[in-house]
């Protein structure tokens, strides 16, 4: 018995993303000239009004699903797209609120011995963040005490644009770190290949985030991680509503997120201690580099850590027949975990393939509770919540708690044109009659915004939720074609897993409302002329 596993473990050992290579150049063929993005990056600043609605891409179902798996079976398709990792549900736990998320990113921290893996959009300048900052100072000066072990590693991804935007910064705030710990730490800054050229030099500073953004938001300690929606900035550790979900002593979805993290910092560039940047050796430059060329190169490396965890998870159940005490173990691994990813300028498209089918799923009898900070669905998303069989019930951001509301300039009017893609969705639902189907909810709460994003469905004749999506994607235009987004699809039989998941929906459906035509009636939801005339354009950039 103990032969498989020492072989299976040498298998494991040498199997590196640069072996699955081979199987994602394999790949490229079939989508290279379906996905890859065409035209000068001028061409960005005419509107985007038709979207691409891919096939979706299939491949060998995961030998890891099985039929005797209950009703894990009901989204065994998902093994298609993306690998899978069991887990046991009580290793899984949802926080609730933005001090929970902050406090146990803090904790985590300082008690990290050899790893902590953060990625986000951007990370913020006031006390809270230069708490955090502290936090992994201490973590690191602690690691280098003589008896400690290996040196505790710190990698950070951040966007570059975000990251650079003002005098103080990310970038500045990290620079201390970065001088003290050099062999230690690494921050890497992605910057979009779609922003070069003449539309770099004349786009101004926060208008240039509207061309593509990194947008994954995973915060990882040693095997344990949490996805979310939230950014480290004070605002999302007060009194900004998000999605939290912490995924304890989970080795391989830890490894995995770790990898690619790690595969799109190679892609980035880095950040060195006189605050300068340059690309890794042998890297294709972002938008100095050919755009073709640092695409294919960029899809290549970050499909390889994809393509290595789903050959492992093929390597794994060939094996599970001939060793009994993993069968046993198994069974104590109720919930099944999805990594999906979309980086649609690197012509990745998991999250978009599997959403778009996901939509479409549940029978007449089954519900999906959706929600987004910002109401701007696909017209691909649309149409399917339209078309399909389900309940929906699709929650957003009232235009008071919206994180645009009050903002100066032509940002102030973006709640206002969330209001009206609202109003054209309602209309559309009352028009094919399905008011008594599909259901819009606005979030209230005063002094908060909302920032949560991701569904819960409810298969027919269950009482409580059996998958989640949560993560970063917030279903629009930008997260299907312009940003780096990645979640996780959660498939559950745990009991006490459900549990969490309906308590976290109602936590947040509670503090809403049914939309309504009285809704668009209030002096809030007024829309000016102009801004539903810029709507079609706008709504392709926020």
């Amino acid at each position: 018995m103990a032969a498989p596993m020492a072989w299976r473990r040498l298998v494991y050992s040498v199997y590196t993303p640069a072996f699955a290579g081979v199987f994602t150049r394999i790949s490229d063929r079939f989508f290279r000239a379906r996905d890859r993005r065409k035209g000068s990056s001028v061409l960005l600043l005419a509107p985007l009004l038709a979207e691409a609605e891919p096939a979706p891409h299939c491949v060998p179902r995961s030998a890891g699903l099985k039929e005797t798996d209950g009703l894990l079976t009901q989204f065994q398709w998902m093994a298609e797209h993306a690998p899978g990792f069991r887990v046991p549900g009580t290793n899984i736990h949802i926080l609730s609120s933005p001090s929970q998320f902050y406090q146990a990113i803090k904790s985590r921290i300082k008690t990290a011995e050899r790893r902590v893996v953060m990625a986000s959009l951007y990370l913020g300048t006031g006390q809270l963040e230069q708490e955090l900052v502290d936090c992994v100072e201490e973590a690191l000066a602690r690691s280098q005490q003589p008896g400690d072990g290996p040196a505790l590693q710190v990698s950070i991804l951040l966007d570059y644009m975000r990251g650079s935007r003002g005098r103080q910064n990310s970038r500045t705030m990290l620079l201390p770190l970065l001088q003290r710990y050099a062999s230690q730490m690494r921050v890497s800054l992605y910057h979009t290949p779609d922003l070069r050229g003449l539309l770099r030099l004349l786009m101004p500073q926060r208008f240039n985030e509207t061309i593509g953004v990194q947008h994954i938001k995973v915060y990882l300690f040693d095997d344990s991680v949490i996805i979310s929606g939230a950014n480290l900035s004070d605002s999302y550790f007060t009194n900004r509503q998000d999605r939290y979900v912490l995924l304890e002593n989970c080795k391989e979805v830890a490894d995995f997120f770790a990898s690619l993290v790690g595969a799109v910092g190679d892609v980035s560039l880095q950040l060195h201690p006189d605050d300068s940047v340059s690309m890794l050796e042998g890297r294709v430059h972002p938008y100095n580099g050919n755009r073709k060329e640092f695409s294919a190169s960029a899809r290549e490396h970050i499909m390889g850590v994809v393509n290595t965890a789903r050959l492992r998870q093929h390597l794994s159940h060939h094996w599970q027949d001939d060793e009994e005490e993993e069968q046993a173990e198994r069974k104590k691994e109720d919930t099944w975990v999805f990594p999906l990813v979309q980086m649609k300028p690197l012509g990745i498209n998991m999250d978009e393939q599997v959403t778009q089918r996901l939509l479409t799923k549940g029978g007449a009898d089954a519900t999906v509770f959706l929600t987004s900070g910002y109401f701007n669905l696909t017209r691909a998303y649309m149409r399917l919540v339209l078309g399909a069989a389900a309940d929906y019930r699709i929650l957003t951001a009232s235009p008071e708690v919206n994180g645009f509301y009050g903002a100066k300039g032509v940002a102030g009017a973006i709640p206002a044109a969330y209001v009206h893609i609202a109003r054209q969705f309602y209309g559309n639902v009352r028009r094919l009659g399905q008011q008594e189907r599909v259901h819009l909810y606005e979030y209230h709460r005063p002094q908060w915004t909302f920032h949560a994003k991701g569904l819960w469905f409810y298969l027919g004749g269950q009482d409580r939720p059996c998958l989640t999506l949560i993560g970063s994607p917030n279903f629009g235009y930008r997260s299907v074609h312009r940003d780096l987004e990645a979640q996780i699809a959660i498939v559950t039989e745990n009991r006490e897993l459900r549990a969490q998941l309906q308590e976290e929906h109602e936590r947040l459906y509670q503090r809403s409302s049914e939309v309504s035509l009285a809704t668009f009636e209030r002096p809030e939801c007024f829309v000016k002329l102009w801004v539903k005339l810029v709507t079609p354009v706008l709504k392709n950039f926020f």
